[in-house]
């Protein structure tokens, strides 16, 4: 392999590790609860279609959504508290 190809190699290397750790963020979502919300809402009794079923998944859902809005908006302040103050590590 000539000289040339290897910074380049490296880079791609680098690159698609990258980008596979990006898309992998959201796979596991339903393993962040714990749990499936079709079983958490099924053993609090409620049967599938009623509005209490309806209501729970529901509410799954926006915590969910909150959850992952607010580790959002943790990993955003993060990045700019990190770059308005270079001198700290």
């Amino acid at each position: 392999m000539p000289l040339a190809a290897a910074p380049r190699l490296l880079a791609a290397v680098l690159f698609a590790f990258a980008l596979s750790a990006c898309s992998a963020r959201y796979q596991n979502a339903v393993a962040v609860g714990g749990d499936d919300d079709d079983a958490v809402c099924q053993s609090r009794g409620y049967a599938p279609g009623s509005p209490e079923y309806v209501a729970c998944r529901k509410d799954r859902d926006v915590q969910r959504n909150a959850a992952t809005a607010r580790a959002d908006r943790r990993q955003r302040d993060l990045g700019e508290y990190m770059l308005n103050h270079p001198e700290r590590p």
